[in-house]
């Protein structure tokens, strides 16, 4: 589940080309602390009652595919560029921010409150103890997968800026996928129930 492209892949990624790897990885922390707020919710049943309120579900999936659709138009409003095309003339964004960044990005991913929700309540046993200290270590272990995962691909971004910067045709094409990929993302996310 970890290496399907999502909103976080996406974001550690452009990060890490326009800003270098320690920026990457800043904003990889914001993305984990997403996880562990929603881990955290599930485990107490917060998000339970997020989901049992449909309007609550509808305005974080409504904000959630308007950042995506945001995200897939500014990768093709007229200018714009591939984020695999690093660019040194934009003002780096302070740690603060990339931090923050990645984890509203996580956080506007209902997605993410669904795994915690529906998939990981499955693999808790009633009779294996305290199902808090099950829910915290069973996300906990997704939660260094993902770490493990998406440091690869901060670490590989700049090894792929790289590669598109040598084939300036496929930057273009590029920017076409990447937006479509967005607006997939914003469709999905509006369609979950």
């Amino acid at each position: 589940m970890v290496i399907t492209p999502g909103p976080n892949m996406i974001y550690l990624i452009s990060r890490s080309i326009l800003q270098g790897r320690a920026a990457g990885f800043i904003s990889l922390f914001g993305v984990l602390a997403g996880f562990v707020f929603y881990m955290l919710c599930a485990a107490f049943g917060v998000t339970a009652l997020i989901f049992a309120v449909p309007f609550a579900f509808g305005v974080i999936q409504i904000a959630g595919a308007a950042y995506l659709l945001y995200l897939a138009w500014r990768a093709i409003q007229p200018g714009a560029g591939s984020v695999f095309q690093p660019q040194t003339d934009l003002p780096l964004d302070p740690p603060r921010r990339l931090f923050m960044m990645g984890f509203l990005t996580n956080l506007l991913n209902p997605k993410i409150a669904l795994l915690y929700l529906s998939l990981l309540p499955q693999f808790l046993d009633l009779s294996g103890g305290h199902l808090l200290a099950q829910s915290v270590l069973l996300g906990s272990v997704q939660i260094m997968i993902s770490f493990a995962v998406n440091s690869l691909i901060v670490l590989a971004s700049a090894s792929v800026a790289a590669w598109f910067a040598m084939r300036p045709g496929w930057l273009k094409a590029q920017r076409w996928v990447m937006a479509s990929v967005l607006a997939g993302l914003a469709l999905s996310v509006v369609s979950a129930r």
